[in-house]
């Protein structure tokens, strides 16, 4: 003990003193915070990081700051996730799709079914490649429709497109944008859209960030729930993507919606 207090520049008598103190009103009111803060991100299923943790905690009537929240996050080790993410280009120039205009940017977005946005993404299965497709209502962000398949096809997006159509039975003129790959640009896809009343819009040539919101969901579901996992079977790899949308839908806090949910 003699050693330590030497070590650390206080007296023997010092240190038991500070030993037999009760703890300070800061101390106590960091660690009510703390299991408040640790509540919240495991609430969010470890998702979280300090921001959305600071709005979670406002919207429940804690009126705290982000600087404090990181602060007591890092002592307590907690962190949310976040990678970055290899990402393929995917750019096609084809005359095939020259008669398919941006549509998206002629509408002012104020309500919901204005504009789907979809796209398709690279999952891994057993060390084998499965593809996902998507459709997000624009407005709300909220994920509309989707499909699991092991084929990028037409047969893949026609289902995400089907399940969005079924669910929310859109008035005619809805904007359906997605980039320029060909199983959006196919014929089926094309009939299934007029069927519907739905107008086909595309990303101009090499302009990728024209469907950002889309590459946002993708990034967002890779880096919280996806990355660091393997899955064996599709069923495994399904139950986890139900699992996250559904979250992502009903429950995370989006930065785009003043910190609510879709």
């Amino acid at each position: 003990m003699v050693r330590k207090c030497a070590l650390h520049g206080v007296t023997r008598g010092g240190f038991y003193a500070w030993q037999a103190r009760e703890p300070s009103a800061r101390s106590v009111g960091d660690a009510e915070l703390t299991e408040q803060v640790a509540r919240v991100h495991r609430d969010s299923r470890g998702f979280y990081g300090s921001p959305r943790v600071v709005h979670k905690l406002r919207q429940q009537g804690v009126n705290v700051g982000q600087r404090k929240v990181a602060r007591l996050m890092r002592l307590a080790r907690l962190q949310g996730r976040s990678a970055r993410l290899y990402r393929r280009s995917r750019v096609r120039q084809h005359a095939f799709f020259a008669s398919i205009a941006n549509s998206q940017r002629a509408v002012t977005l104020q309500a919901t079914d204005q504009i789907w946005v979809a796209d398709v993404t690279y999952l891994r299965v057993a060390g084998q490649w499965r593809y996902l497709a998507a459709v997000m209502d624009k407005h709300s962000r909220r994920i509309i429709g989707w499909s699991l398949s092991r084929r990028r096809d037409v047969a893949l997006t026609l289902k995400a497109l089907r399940h969005a159509v079924g669910h929310r039975q859109p008035a005619p003129g809805c904007v359906f944008h997605t980039d320029r790959g060909i199983e959006y640009a196919a014929f089926d896809m094309r009939d299934e859209l007029k069927r519907h009343g739905l107008i086909q819009s595309m990303n101009r040539p090499g302009r990728m960030n024209d469907n950002a919101h889309m590459e946002s969901f993708f990034h967002s579901m890779k880096t919280e729930a996806l990355y660091g996992l393997s899955f064996d079977t599709d069923n495994a790899l399904r139950t986890e993507l139900r699992s996250y949308i559904q979250f992502y839908n009903q429950e995370r806090l989006h930065s785009a919606l003043d910190y609510l949910p879709p």
